[in-house]
């Protein structure tokens, strides 16, 4: 996930960003792509469900109900069709050059290393030495829903629409049928630097902190909540100062940290809240979700995003120490990191549905 210009106007993933990914493994020669966990086939030019069927070895209708698709429909080239179940794994005799599934680059033996260093050493021509075994970390299987789109996949999954067009040879138009599946193109780990377009003077550059961020906040003086009248209670108040508390159980969410909140929300200027609390405290998940994403801005300042249900993420920002790693469950009032040294020391805190920002107060109260 690019994370770049998130601090100062959201998420601005480029086009570039996403393109890089890696290419999508060969097949065997009945079409077969193996993974430890499925199994995908790949159709050739002119293929028929029917056909393909046959020449992986499975019941025509049981792939065609499982794709979604009738047995006579035509398969565009490239096509990727997910099998229900595993057929017998890729092998030189099936034109693999090696056998089993695809397994991840950690996996290769140092035999493996070693001879593949040897052949390309070695003075003989490239088509004639043997080609090493495929390896690659293992895509995400995606299953399409009613309603979604190509982009929309794509934005989900944060790869450029060509590039999942070309891992499942898409037709033109980006074209997706209910119940079809797709590989989700695997990222390469760091995107290749590119020249970004001009962008507005003051775009990128650090956003002023209010005096209240970098001054003590003063004393509270009012008198108890509990004495003030409910009418007074029930008008709406500023957020600032006011102390972070332990949510409510009908809150959709929870604080991260519990502190005063030193700046309030405010859509593309601040697309969270800032929350006071001493360096080394604890911050927790505000809800049940996975681990989207844990990076760093280009001031260095580790962000960690969380995905919830609902198209729902939670970011946190101001934090060190991090303890759950991309792709981990963590429920709500998990530590998952602590609180960074940073003056003022705080934790800033956004919630967005999908890449647009919302006010988190909306969720905590």
């Amino acid at each position: 996930m690019d994370m770049r210009g998130l601090m100062n106007g959201g998420f601005t993933t480029s086009d570039a960003a996403r393109a890089a990914v890696t290419p999508r493994p060969e097949p065997d020669d009945r079409g077969v792509i193996s993974y430890p966990n499925y199994q995908v086939a790949v159709a050739r030019r002119g293929d028929t469900m029917a056909q393909l069927a046959g020449r992986i070895g499975l019941p025509a209708e049981e792939l065609a109900r499982y794709n979604g698709i009738q047995t006579g429909d035509a398969l565009r080239a490239g096509e990727i069709v997910a099998l229900p179940r595993r057929v017998a794994e890729p092998s030189p005799a099936t034109g693999a050059v090696s056998t089993g599934p695809i397994g991840p680059t950690s996996e290769i033996d140092i035999t493996t290393l070693a001879s593949d260093a040897i052949d390309r050493s070695a003075p003989t021509p490239a088509a004639a030495r043997p080609a090493a075994p495929q390896t690659g970390p293992e895509p995400i299987r995606h299953q399409v829903k009613r309603g979604e789109t190509a982009f929309t996949v794509s934005r989900l999954y944060n790869v450029s629409v060509r590039s999942l067009a070309e891992w499942n040879a898409l037709d033109s138009n980006f074209t997706l049928r209910e119940g079809q599946y797709l590989l989700i193109p695997v990222v390469t780990e760091a995107a290749t630097p590119v020249n970004t377009p001009s962008v507005p003077p003051g775009t990128g550059s650090p956003t002023p902190e209010p005096p209240s961020a970098s001054q003590p906040l003063p004393a509270e003086t009012k008198a108890p909540a509990a004495a003030a009248p409910a009418a007074v209670a029930a008008a709406p108040v500023a957020n600032v100062g006011r102390p972070t508390t332990a949510s409510a159980s009908t809150a959709a969410m929870a604080f991260p940290v519990q502190g005063s909140i030193i700046r309030e929300y405010a859509k593309g200027r601040n697309d969270g809240i800032d929350i006071g609390a001493s360096v080394g405290t604890a911050v927790t998940a505000a809800a049940s979700g996975q681990v989207a994403a844990i990076t760093r801005n280009t001031d260095g300042i580790n962000i960690l995003v969380i995905r919830h249900p609902d198209n729902l993420l939670t970011v946190y920002t101001h934090v060190d120490t991090i303890t759950v790693a991309k792709g981990d469950a963590v429920s709500r009032g998990q530590s998952i990191a602590k609180v960074a040294d940073f003056e003022p020391s705080r934790v800033h805190f956004e919630v967005r549905k999908g890449f647009d920002s919302v006010d988190p107060m909306d969720y905590l109260r």
